[in-house]
């Protein structure tokens, strides 16, 4: 039950749904639509690069033995499948090697569910110009991050995997906007989309399907929206409901109040960060004071003693446990590893999580010397704090090296600039497609808001890629 329902603000999911079914490009402020177009960008280099890895290729093989209809393109594949499957698979990709974009406070990495949502309905919706995937784009996750900051970290804590559960109204949102759903439709796509959030945090220490996660909340949403246009329903009140409803059954400590504060003046889709590391996000602020360090005293890996990192409590629960070389998954979601690729190597990209690397001695070796625990003086700062860390370095010569990172790089509060995001796309891009489509792609999403038909873009996504 929500231990204080009147705390909800009254129809929460149908505001929500009027507020998407009802957003227009003219009306979402010129930051937000350029938030929204280096989001794009970066999903786009997230999904052409997923694509190529095993746990993709085996969802891919299953929706390619379903023999569906051809109506919607599966990124990279040069081929395509019914809307259900394309968004199944994309969104697989898009998750798949956790560059996604990341939204603090909702956990939730909405451009690897919105954009295969999307994508998946552009053969339904009839044409649709740039303009308009904008529009569908940020209600997804201006919705969908809503929901996530309401939920509050008590869902995580819980055992939820926030991608596969409040990510499930990403794409419940964008395409239902990109139907163009009216606000009965859309709240009944909720309704639809919220009855089947699942994922479930243990995944994270080795399972593929971790990134069938955020495939299957994709998958969801799209379903919902066609369903709830052929009139089917869903639970009305699914976010608001005392008994059974989407916060009080995923959170039980919910702030409801969350999903409707500053709604259409205080944008969450704004407020989206990029990842410059392969790594879940919890730790680039670790990351990024080990790099400082060893840039700064000139260390090597030889060089360290021993580092100590103060870390949030949730970062600890989420990413400090015993590393052991049981998957590409566990590597980047594990602090050890991610800390021991910056001290070897001084980055935490493509090539520091590939398999081959996963039992590399000189990583063990440093992973032996690391020393974590949850820090009460960054829990003490509160939530937006959550990724912030303390890293000691101590040398074998005896020196004590020291620095606190609050905001990790590539966070609203620390951003990376428009260009960054595109440099990263490059570098992912070029491990699976030619420069010049690349750079098509780019120039293609920069021009979006003055296409009329935005099926030049899909145009650029479809053909397979090469298998790095």
């Amino acid at each position: 039950m929500n231990p204080d329902p009147a705390a909800a603000p009254p129809d929460a999911t149908r505001t929500l749904a009027a507020f998407a079914s009802g957003l227009q490009y003219a009306s979402i402020p010129q930051a937000v639509v350029d938030r929204m177009k280096t989001s794009l960008i970066d999903s786009i280099g997230c999904c052409l690069y997923g694509i190529s890895l095993p746990w993709t290729r085996h969802v891919l093989a299953m929706a390619q033995e379903d023999g569906c209809r051809p109506a919607a393109v599966i990124f990279g594949a040069g081929e395509r499948t019914s809307p259900g499957n394309a968004a199944l698979v994309n969104a697989t990709a898009g998750h798949a090697f956790e560059l996604d974009d990341i939204h603090k406070e909702s956990i939730v990495h909405p451009g690897s569910l919105a954009l295969p949502a999307i994508a998946a309905l552009a053969g339904q919706a009839g044409q649709r110009s740039g303009r308009d995937w904008l529009a569908a784009l940020t209600a997804g996750y201006e919705v969908g991050t809503r929901v996530g900051n309401a939920a509050t970290m008590q869902l995580f804590f819980r055992g939820f995997h926030p991608q596969g559960t409040s990510g499930c109204f990403v794409a419940a949102a964008a395409a239902a906007r990109m139907l163009d759903l009216d606000a009965d439709q859309t709240q009944h796509a909720y309704g639809i989309a919220g009855s089947q959030a699942a994922g479930l945090m243990a995944a994270q220490e080795g399972a593929m399907v971790k990134r069938l996660h955020a495939g299957r909340a994709a998958q969801g949403g799209v379903m919902a929206a066609l369903l709830a246009r052929r009139g089917f329903t869903g639970i009305a009140n699914v976010l608001e409901a005392d008994y059974g409803g989407y916060l009080s059954a995923y959170s039980g400590a919910p702030t409801p109040a969350r999903l409707t504060d500053g709604l259409g003046k205080d944008w969450e889709a704004g407020k989206v960060g990029y990842k410059p590391y392969a790594s879940v996000t919890s730790i680039h602020a670790a990351q990024d004071a080990l790099r400082a360090l060893c840039r700064e005293g000139a260390l090597t890996a030889g060089d360290i003693a021993r580092i100590r990192v103060g870390v949030s409590s949730m970062t600890h629960v989420h990413c400090a446990w015993p590393y052991r070389a049981q998957g590409v998954t566990a590597a980047q979601m594990n602090l050890y590893y991610g800390l021991a690729a910056i001290a070897v190597d001084g980055e935490a990209f493509v090539a520091q999580y590939r398999e081959d690397r996963l039992s590399d001695p000189r990583l063990l070796a440093l992973i032996g010397r690391i020393e974590a625990h949850a820090d009460p003086e960054i829990d003490a700062m509160g939530a937006a704090f959550r990724h912030a860390a303390r890293v000691e370095v101590l040398t074998r010569d005896g020196a004590v090296l020291r620095r606190d990172i609050l905001h990790r790089r590539g966070s609203p509060e620390n951003p990376l600039s428009h260009d960054d995001v595109v440099a990263k796309f490059h570098l992912v891009a070029a491990e699976v497609i030619p420069d010049a489509r690349a750079r098509a792609i780019v120039q293609t999403v920069e021009d979006l808001d003055s296409l009329p038909d935005a099926t030049s873009l899909l145009a650029l996504l479809e053909p397979p890629i090469r298998r790095p």
